[in-house]
């Protein structure tokens, strides 16, 4: 009954600490032992170099009864049963608190570590979130690092979730920081509309929302959940965003030129 989570690679289990502190036990499952082992190393090489309040924080690893990564628990769970397996729904000052704190820990892989690395696996599923609600990215299975005199890797096997896949992918197998963004565009406009990716037909959320934003139509792409509770300026700062081409440093200067929830409240007499 402790299983909080699973996927193609792994199973999450909540757990405790002697010390009382509650945590996500990663498992790996995928792949003959001797896989799971190269999958397991490469993860642990990557997060026990990275350290930024936007990264999920590792706390400790076993080896006993298979492969284990120890990580603080998210008390509100991921990003993705937030906004499409509760309830609840997110308003529009938690949308923009996430997708910035998400832009700030991709770019501090991208730009703040010893080496870059490129996450390679962006989507809501993988953006957990704290207890105020700050988003935090996990699972570093696909990850890789990109050394300095590198501009991108060649893949030759589809990796990754579709419907986070730019189109250079597919065509070349091309990896670098822009898979990232282009996933994180994605993420960005599932915070805006409140729909998948790929619905249920595997229709493409990029494709049904680029002639909206073509011919402008911004009040068309909200979640009808949030009625006309947005922000006006940070929504077409977002949509700004999925218009561009821009690195990461880029996206994240253009949520932050404006103001803030916080920003606003303040200003409220």
């Amino acid at each position: 009954e402790n299983l909080i989570g699973e996927g193609g690679y792994a199973e999450v289990y909540k757990g405790r600490l002697k010390d009382g502190q509650f945590v996500a036990i990663k498992r790996l499952t995928r792949g003959s032992p001797e896989e799971m082992t190269v999958d397991f190393l490469s993860e642990l090489g990557i997060i026990v170099h990275v350290d930024h309040p936007n990264i999920a924080q590792l706390i400790g690893y076993g080896v006993d009864g298979g492969m284990h990564l120890v990580l603080q628990l998210s008390p509100h769970g991921s990003l993705a049963s937030l906004l499409y397996g509760s309830k609840e729904k997110l308003n529009w000052c938690i949308r923009f608190k996430i997708a910035l704190g998400a832009a700030e820990g991709l770019c501090y892989l991208h730009e703040g570590c010893q080496r870059r690395i490129i996450h390679k696996d962006i989507k809501p599923a993988n953006i957990l979130l704290s207890e105020d609600f700050d988003a935090q990215i996990s699972d570093f299975g696909l990850s890789k690092w990109l050394p300095n005199q590198w501009t991108h890797h060649i893949v030759s096997k589809v990796e990754g979730t579709f419907g986070y896949l730019p189109p250079e992918f597919f065509l070349h197998g091309i990896v670098n920081e822009k898979t990232d963004v282009f996933a994180f565009g994605v993420v960005l406009l599932e915070l805006v509309t409140g729909r998948q990716a790929l619905d249920s037909s595997q229709k493409s959320l990029i494709m049904w929302a680029n002639p909206l934003i073509r011919e402008n139509k911004i009040e068309q792409l909200v979640d009808p959940s949030l009625r006309d509770d947005y922000d006006s300026d940070q929504l077409n700062r977002v949509v700004d965003i999925l218009k561009g081409n821009n690195s990461c440093q880029e996206t994240l200067k253009q949520l932050e030129e404006g103001d803030t929830c916080e920003d606003l409240l303040e200003e409220d007499p």
